[in-house]
């Protein structure tokens, strides 16, 4: 049966295809070669049937219209081959009217759901609806799913420019929500440059999924343009990992892909053969949810570890609080518990922010990033209780205190080395046990009084270092300094690796603000992307913040731009010393020569108004405020650009 022939018009001055050429236009979803050639305007398939070359980028030569990849010849018209070779291209009826050119083209068929369109709205229905990634010919047809879903206004589709970003990007979101969104990229390079974002994922036990496309299935091993064997390649980071076949039961795969992400907090990964991504779905297979699909995560304890923690808590004087990352969605009940002791409460500097820094118990953070409050009052504990911490060598924590570690992850119970008592539970369930249960409150001693005395000379101390000047840029305390009496309470913070993120997390008094980071990992550049991610999280209902040093920002540079195309009102902070600071610092410190650590940069405030953001230099302390509230109230991407001396760290 023949269908009804739709005309489209496909150039709207003629004149801009002079005689003798060919150019590629669209009628529809048709991409059609329109040539000019004795006279007449014609229509024909723009694939050659070669190796689909497109022929309105070719050239006629001697009357015939050439391919541009392989030189096939046909005629502009017809489409015939010179010989007449039976491999000849369609035609298409062409009309003038006016300076118009209309093409007739077969009404398009309704879409059949294909296997990617299940697995889309598979994912969908299971919540994750962001995803960050870059569109490229071996993902087209799963692309065109996720534009589907888009288009219905279930996802978001971030295109970045770089797959690092991207999976930075989902792996901050996971951190920040505790629930996966996705990255997706092509085979080969587009893959494995997201292999740094998965692994901070992975290592910070945030749920990420991957969606890579691939190379058709019947060229893969034969050494094939941008093959890699994907499958292998993500086996050391992906705790999920399956290529989707087309006898694949496809919403399943998709179903357990992000259960695994959830459950195991961990990185689950789906790779899209090209040939499998527009297959027709068979068998009436229909999009599954997560109703019912995971079970409730309030675990209580085994009643022994209880039975040892309690003992050890009612017999303590001066216990003291230690919070990790892995606490973030509990501390309210910590924190009444806290309140029930009257003892300190100190954060890894993963945690940074989960308790206030105003908050009468705060001490801020622990360790090489942190406050001489925090260090104090864990030397002076008779007990720890951690929760939900991992014992970096960053952190700091001592092993030779009586020690309480509460963690929903087993195998995070006595890690590194033999806990006092170590108590499996979720957290929010395992602290209201032992605040219930607790029969001894009289003898602990109210740390509060001590807790300021600290503070006030933290305080002191830092008000001398606020005062130092060397007169080769403003100093790193300053620049927290302001951005701590300007940063909204409500803010997400995204911290970089260097100086500048010891610097944070030393001198910026936190209120109520989430802070993000690459933890385990450290990897550089995290900060820009990851406020991406965080963007995409809270849209407008929070602001965003990224703090990095030159070396970080350099990194991903070129996402300023996404930014700006998804209007995302990101504020940087780039302190700027020309220097690898922290890596000058460290060959200092292992009696190496100081080498290869300084940079030459762009200035960057300059850079972020070229590409359409707001950007401000500053090199004075005097104009450090100003120019931060400038930016701040900005409507839209901001960047500030601080001269920084890199010896006031």
């Amino acid at each position: 049966m023949t269908r009804k022939r739709v005309w489209y018009k496909v150039l709207e001055n003629k004149n801009e295809l002079l005689e003798g050429r060919v150019m590629s236009v669209t009628a529809g979803h048709q991409v059609l070669c329109l040539s000019h050639f004795e006279g007449k305007y014609s229509a024909l398939d723009n694939r050659c049937p070669h190796q689909g070359g497109p022929l309105g980028e070719g050239s006629i030569e001697k009357g015939l219209l050439r391919c541009p990849w392989h030189g096939w010849e046909f005629h502009p018209c017809s489409g015939i081959p010179p010989g007449g070779f039976n491999d000849g291209i369609q035609t298409f009826e062409v009309k003038v009217e006016g300076d118009n050119i209309l093409v007739a083209i077969e009404e398009e068929e309704e879409h059949q759901a294909t296997i990617s369109d299940v697995m889309v709205e598979t994912m969908v229905n299971w919540g994750v609806n962001r995803v960050f990634g870059m569109v490229g010919h071996s993902n087209l047809g799963m692309a065109d799913a996720l534009r589907r879903q888009e288009e219905q206004g279930n996802l978001k589709f971030i295109g970045i420019r770089h797959e690092g970003a991207a999976s930075f990007a989902a792996s901050a979101y996971g951190k920040l929500t505790g629930k996966p969104a996705a990255c997706f990229a092509i085979a080969g390079p587009g893959s494995t440059n997201m292999f740094t974002g998965l692994w901070d994922a992975k290592v910070d036990r945030a749920p990420i999924l991957a969606l890579t496309g691939q190379v058709a299935t019947q060229v893969v091993g034969t050494g094939n343009f941008q093959e890699v064997d994907l499958i292998n390649a993500f086996n050391s980071v992906a705790e999920f990992n399956h290529r989707v076949e087309h006898k694949s039961k496809h919403s399943e795969l998709m179903s357990l892909a992000i259960k695994t992400a959830i459950i195991k907090r961990d990185v689950s990964h789906l790779t899209f053969p090209d040939e499998v991504q527009e297959l027709p779905l068979e068998n009436n297979e229909r999009a599954q949810t997560d109703e019912e699909r995971i079970t409730s995560f309030t675990i209580a304890p085994p009643q022994e570890s209880v039975d040892k923690a309690l003992n050890m808590l009612n017999q303590s004087a001066k216990p003291a609080i230690i919070v990790g990352h892995g606490a973030r969605f509990h501390m309210k009940e910590i924190l009444d518990f806290a309140e029930k002791l009257n003892c300190p409460v100190m954060t890894t500097f993963k945690a940074k922010g989960q308790i206030s820094d105003s908050h009468p118990l705060g001490c801020g953070v622990l360790g090489r990033s942190g406050t001489p409050i925090a260090s104090w009052f864990m030397n002076e504990a008779d007990l720890l209780l951690v929760i939900g911490a991992s014992f970096s060598n960053h952190s700091g924590i001592t092993p030779k205190k009586p020690t309480i570690q509460i963690d929903f992850d087993p195998l995070a119970l006595s890690k590194f080395h033999k806990i006092d008592a170590a108590v499996w539970g979720e957290i929010s369930v395992t602290v209201k046990i032992l605040a219930a249960k607790m029969t001894s409150f009289d003898n602990k001693i109210n740390r509060i009084e001590d807790i300021k005395k600290r503070s006030d000379i933290w305080a002191a101390e830092k008000a001398k270092r606020l005062t130092e000047d060397r007169g080769k840029g403003i100093s790193s305390i300053s620049v927290f300094d302001a951005l701590s009496k300007l940063t909204p309470e409500n803010a997400v913070v995204c911290v970089d690796v260097g100086n500048n993120a010891y610097s944070l997390g030393r001198y910026f008094e936190s209120k109520q603000q989430t802070f993000l980071m690459s933890g385990y990992l450290g990897s550089i550049g995290f900060a820009f992307p990851a406020a991406m991610g965080a963007w995409a999280a809270v849209g407008s209902q929070r602001p965003i913040i990224a703090v990095a040093g030159d070396g970080g920002f350099c990194q991903y540079l070129a996402e300023l731009t996404t930014a700006v195309k998804y209007k995302m009102p990101i504020k940087a902070i780039i302190l700027n010393n020309s220097e690898l600071g922290k890596i000058s610092k460290e060959q200092r410190a292992g009696e190496f020569d100081v080498w290869a650590t300084d940079l030459v940069n762009p200035n960057f405030s300059q850079y972020a108004n070229s590409c359409g953001a707001l950007g401000i230099r500053v090199t004075e302390n005097e104009a450090l405020e100003e120019a931060m509230k400038t930016v701040m109230s900005h409507d839209g991407p901001a960047l500030l650009e601080i001269i920084t001396d890199v010896g006031l760290i």
